[in-house]
């Protein structure tokens, strides 16, 4: 008797259905990310930078700002290769082929200004009120600083732009930002060389501040006009203050903090001993002063504040993303000051743009961190749906809706919640696991007994008693972008951040790794005591070569 065995079949036939915009505009997507940056968007831009193309052209205007971003997304391949994966999942499409010196000539067609423009519409804070770990009371904590460890091409013209340096061969181009530390987004930002001062490419970004925010920096941003610059806007302070500032004790308050004055500033002074010990028995500890404008010890405990100016590290992290994450430690591909301020403003609009999504995912799970979201999950999800051409144009357009693929991705791989607030340490896992930190924030010996608090994710948004809200006696938040804000296709209004591509130099430095800045003082170690000579020196325990996180 024959038996007779039918097996399934081996192959599966999967169709799917791409929609992309009409006509020649086919390649201009950037897959799930499209939603953040719809052609509407890039087309308004263009129309308002008048680089929109003459002529009908194989590669108009609007792919080729999709181009530029996606540039930055595969930072790895050529020309010839970003296209190709631009258009990979539009088989069966007129898709044109060109060449590596055409898309070279787009680049030059275009210019900087358009995509510079489109950051400006991104940018801004991204967080709703209610999202965890963005307040401080009534304030939204936002932060300065600069990274000096972009490098470019060592080319003749770079150099003359750029300058050389001597730490390193390639020219190197520097960067201000200011972020909202609870999301890490982008507020604003300017770049250029490295010979010009920190706080003068600061000073461009002072329009963004608002009354409603409480601004974190380290050491380096506490000179008398800058602070008197930044309190003008209405907004609060909390920095630390270089080790050479000396400052009058006018009243001591019962929590250890004093009142003091800086220039014409009122401010209220902490000495903070800080230490830190890794899961691997290492321990970090140093001596900060740090100088605020909230000077309602009651409201704002000196325990509190020392806690909550550990997120200004949130900082490092958001530099970490963009020169190890995204450009994954390579030099920038421009040979020339104009091709350089392109491609960064591109690299920048990129960031803002993953960080939007990253955002929109934690807030539609409700009580999630931004901080839990992965920002490698993020970048590599995104660049597989631009080569698959997936999620470019959905039916359901309402970013209110439930996350796409993006941001499922992001919710099944959230990172464990709490932390101790290195970020630096989170985010190249040179630390794996570490010990709750400990802060003694108090007076100098003859005060009564410092107070002990753990600087551990329960202090990410300290919740002592607060005020109401300040009143918004400042200045008034910038307007928005001359973008229509019918285009702007976020739920959120994103101030404008029009400043000129110029930046500081590096600032900030790890109290958890002894390592090496150029701050205005000169290069020092980071552990060195940032307090009076009356605070105690640091100790540390085993040492480690210096290095600098943003320059390996």
């Amino acid at each position: 008797m024959h038996r007779h065995c039918v097996l399934p079949s081996a192959l599966t036939a999967i169709t799917r259905t791409v929609t992309v915009a009409a006509g020649r505009f086919e390649p201009g997507h950037l897959g799930e990310l499209t939603a953040v940056v719809p052609f509407e968007l890039v087309d308004a831009v263009l129309a308002q930078t008048r680089t929109v193309q003459r002529r009908l052209r194989d590669l108009p205007s609007r792919a080729g700002v999709c181009f530029l971003l996606a540039m930055c997304l595969f930072p790895e391949v050529g020309y010839r290769l970003v296209w190709t994966r631009l258009t990979a999942g539009l088989s069966g499409m007129p898709v044109v082929c060109p060449s590596a010196k055409a898309l070279r000539d787009l680049r030059r067609r275009l210019g900087s200004a358009p995509v510079r423009a489109l950051f400006e519409v991104l940018a801004g804070p991204l967080a709703q009120p209610t999202t965890p770990g963005v307040h401080f009371g009534p304030y939204r904590t936002v932060s300065f600083d600069g990274c000096s460890s972009l490098r470019v091409p060592d080319s003749e013209r770079n150099r003359a732009w750029l300058g050389r340096t001597s730490h390193h061969g390639y020219p190197t181009l520097e960067l201000m930002t200011l972020i909202e530390t609870g999301t890490r987004a982008l507020t604003g930002a300017v770049f250029g060389p490295t010979a010009e001062g920190g706080t003068g490419y600061a000073g461009r970004l002072l329009h963004l501040l608002r009354p409603d925010m409480l601004v974190l920096w380290d050491k380096g941003f506490d000179s008398n006009a800058f602070l008197a610059k930044v309190t003008g806007t209405g907004a609060q302070v909390l920095g630390r203050l270089c080790s050479n500032r000396r400052t009058p004790v006018l009243t001591r308050l019962a929590d250890g903090s004093y009142l003091s004055v800086i220039g014409t500033v009122k401010v209220r002074a902490i000495d903070a001993q800080i230490a830190v010990t890794c899961a691997d028995g290492t321990s970090f500890t140093g001596s900060y002063r740090l100088a605020t404008t909230l000077t309602d010890a009651r409201h704002y405990p000196a325990t509190a504040l020392a806690g909550l100016y550990h997120q200004r590290w949130e900082h490092e992290s958001a530099y970490y993303a963009l020169r190890h994450t995204i450009m994954n430690g390579r030099n920038l591909r421009s040979g020339d000051q104009d091709g350089t301020e392109q491609e960064m403003w591109s690299l920048l609009t990129l960031y803002q743009a993953l960080r939007t999504v990253m955002v929109d995912a934690a807030e539609s799970l409700p009580g999630t961190d931004p901080d839990r979201c992965s920002f490698s999950i993020a970048l590599h999800t995104a660049r597989d749906q631009v080569i698959q051409a997936a999620g470019i144009v959905t039916a359901d357009t309402d970013r209110d809706a439930l996350p796409g693929t993006i941001g499922r991705r992001i919710l099944d791989g959230l990172l464990p919640p709490g932390g101790n607030g290195s970020a630096p340490a989170r985010s190249n896992r040179q630390c794996p696991a570490t010990a709750p930190a400990t802060t003694t924030a108090g007076p100098t010996p003859a005060a009564p007994s410092p107070v002990l608090t753990s600087t551990s994710s329960s202090l990410r948004n300290p919740t002592p008693s607060f005020p109401p809200p300040p009143a918004t006696t400042g200045t008034p938040p910038p307007p928005t972008h001359a973008v229509t804000g019918s285009l702007l296709c976020s739920k959120r209004t994103r101030p404008a951040s029009g400043a000129p591509g110029t930046s500081p130099p590096t600032s900030a430095t790890s109290p958890w790794k002894p390592c090496i800045d150029s701050s205005p003082d000169g290069p020092r170690p980071a552990s060195s005591t940032n307090s009076a000579p009356a605070s105690t020196p640091p100790q540390h325990g085993p040492q480690h070569p210096p290095h600098d996180l943003r320059k390996r």
